[in-house]
């Protein structure tokens, strides 16, 4: 057999080394303050399975401390986390979830303020979400909050004789939620254009 074949180490030998480690840490803290660990005698027999129980107590002990320390930081956290995913990541289950909630002729009342005020992004965006409700109201794609833009164009496809409107709303909206594309008023009105011949047809 090779010397290559031996197992240079394993998680037990590991465990084993790091128990030793934090015993000698702990011995050595202790001696600092004068205070020594009692010294076992080679006769004095401790029963193995007092040892064990001793070292699954630790164990466990020090993983309730990791678990509560885990938790305790999700607990910080989570606002920082989900305020950044509300910022960062739109994703198209959000974006169903909000044009879910408004009717088409309110999505078109928020886009034409938006514009107003020259926030082309929100205001193609909620175009974005006028042409969905369309699709829903009109029964041609019921809504559905797994269904990405990629989905409901292929879907088109066999309802829509002309897919190149909705093909410009849905590649805007993902330059919204996945690029930093700067969205100028001539895509406002590209994407404006497009939801008048989805409207139309």
């Amino acid at each position: 057999m090779s010397a290559d074949a031996f197992e240079k180490t394993s998680w037990i030998w590991q465990g084993s080394q790091f128990q030793q480690q934090v015993g000698e840490w702990f011995e050595y803290q202790l001696s600092r303050f004068n205070w020594a660990l009692p010294k076992f005698s080679p006769q004095s027999s401790i029963s193995p399975w007092v040892l064990k129980l001793v070292n699954f107590i630790f164990w466990l002990l020090l993983g309730l401390f990791l678990v509560w320390v885990g938790w305790r930081l999700w607990q910080e956290l989570r606002p920082y986390f989900n305020s950044w995913l509300a910022g960062h990541n739109w994703t198209n289950s959000q974006a169903k979830t909000a044009e879910n909630e408004l009717s088409v002729t309110e999505c078109l009342t928020r886009s034409q303020e938006f514009s107003r005020q020259g926030n082309y992004r929100q205001a193609c965006r909620y175009l974005y979400f006028a042409m969905l409700q369309h699709l829903h109201g009109q029964g041609i794609l019921p809504h559905k909050s797994s269904r990405t833009d990629g989905e409901y164009l292929q879907l088109l496809q066999m309802f829509a004789t002309s897919i190149q409107p909705y093909e410009t709303l849905m590649t805007t909206h993902e330059q919204l939620c996945f690029g930093n594309a700067e969205i100028s008023a001539d895509n406002y009105e590209h994407c404006q254009q497009a939801y008048r011949e989805i409207s139309n047809t």
